[in-house]
């Protein structure tokens, strides 16, 4: 990854950025997040706030796309995520997270929002390293991850009523923590209609 890669890109809540053997690394705030909650409250527990302040480093991109990159961080604060976003605006956006859980394990984890957030945890990973893809026909989307950026595992396949130009890009945050660095390697972004989206190919 090189940073003339990343010319066009742009900032929601910009935050410092560096590039360093082919790794693109991005700082998350202290308590930063992209979420959209609906005000329920658990008595114990961690329930996210409703927060649109992570770093968001996005390029638009019309059409079909894939989007896939090699995510690592060091799992410091529940919540802390290397993670990556599709989004119309701030109430209809998708983000794939590798995240720390409140179960603390190092998992995948995605949010789909249309006005309102979920929060689905999906697979426990034993690493500190994962590849993460998005890809899109029309208004359909499917994030899949993989161990070896070979074989591809679907975790979501969702809608979003997104316009033919969406925010695509890099997420860093560090909902409950201090904050950290989170580094993204071996990306790649292609404009391609997939033949399954369900198998992300």
């Amino acid at each position: 990854m090189k940073k003339t890669e990343f010319d066009h890109y742009q900032w929601l809540n910009p935050t410092s950025i560096t590039f360093q053997d082919e790794k693109l690394i991005m700082h998350a705030p202290e308590q930063s997040d992209f979420f959209n909650g609906n005000g329920t409250v658990s008595e114990e527990g961690i329930t996210p706030e409703s927060l649109a302040n992570a770093p968001f480093f996005y390029n638009e991109v019309r059409g079909d796309f894939v989007m896939r990159v090699k995510v690592e961080h060091d799992f410091k604060y529940v919540y802390d995520a290397a993670s990556i976003m599709v989004m119309k605006d701030l109430d209809t956006w998708a983000k794939f997270c590798f995240e720390l859980t409140d179960f603390n394990t190092h998992a995948i984890v995605s949010v789909v929002t249309n006005q309102f957030s979920d929060d689905a945890n999906g697979s426990n990973i034993d690493s500190d390293s994962v590849w993460l893809q998005i890809s899109r026909v029309g208004q359909s989307f499917a994030f899949h991850y993989s161990l070896d950026g070979k074989q591809f595992f679907m975790v979501r396949f969702f809608t979003l009523s997104v316009d033919e130009q969406v925010k695509v890009g890099f997420v860093a945050q560090s909902p409950t923590g201090e904050g950290g660095d989170r580094i993204y390697s071996q990306f790649s972004l292609e404009h391609k209609t997939v033949k399954n989206i369900r198998k992300g190919v």
